[in-house]
């Protein structure tokens, strides 16, 4: 159970960063075609999955899929506690910046004599991350909208 202290730490210190630095325009998943010219979109909306890699930032990734919205991590072994490691799933749903668009799923595993056990993991923790996650949307959202005008 130390793990927890320090997921909760590391995910306050990971949504108070930004690597905004305000000179790039963010890509909504809306339009296809802007002026004329050919433009890749996401399948989700941009603010989602930005603020999922901000947030999980401190996470190693497996995967990150941004056309089907699916960011998957390995495990991760906290210095302060190696007898416990997390991985994290997290799944886009929406083009749309929605709570309900956003799904975080949180795997935990124990190290006995036997090797890794699966254990279950504080329902909070998902919830947590989700909060954090729909916060820092909120926030490059706002900057996105400072920007313009």
């Amino acid at each position: 159970m130390r793990v927890l202290p320090a997921l909760l730490c590391a995910l306050a210190l990971a949504g108070c960063g930004s690597s905004n630095d305000g000179a790039r325009e963010m890509d909504t998943g809306v339009s296809a075609i802007a002026s004329g010219s050919s433009r890749v979109t996401l399948g989700v909306n941009s603010y989602l999955w930005h603020a999922s890699l901000d947030t999980l930032s401190f996470l190693p990734l497996t995967s990150a899929d941004p056309f089907g919205g699916v960011i998957i991590s390995e495990w991760y072994v906290a210095p302060s506690s190696p007898n416990e490691r997390l991985k994290v799933t997290v799944y886009i749903m929406d083009r749309a910046l929605r709570a309900d668009g956003l799904k975080v799923v949180v795997f935990r595993q124990t190290r006995s004599t036997a090797g890794w056990q699966e254990a279950t993991p504080s329902p909070d923790t998902a919830h947590k991350l989700e909060d954090s996650i729909l916060t820092r949307a909120r926030e490059l959202r706002l900057a996105t909208l400072g920007q313009v005008g």
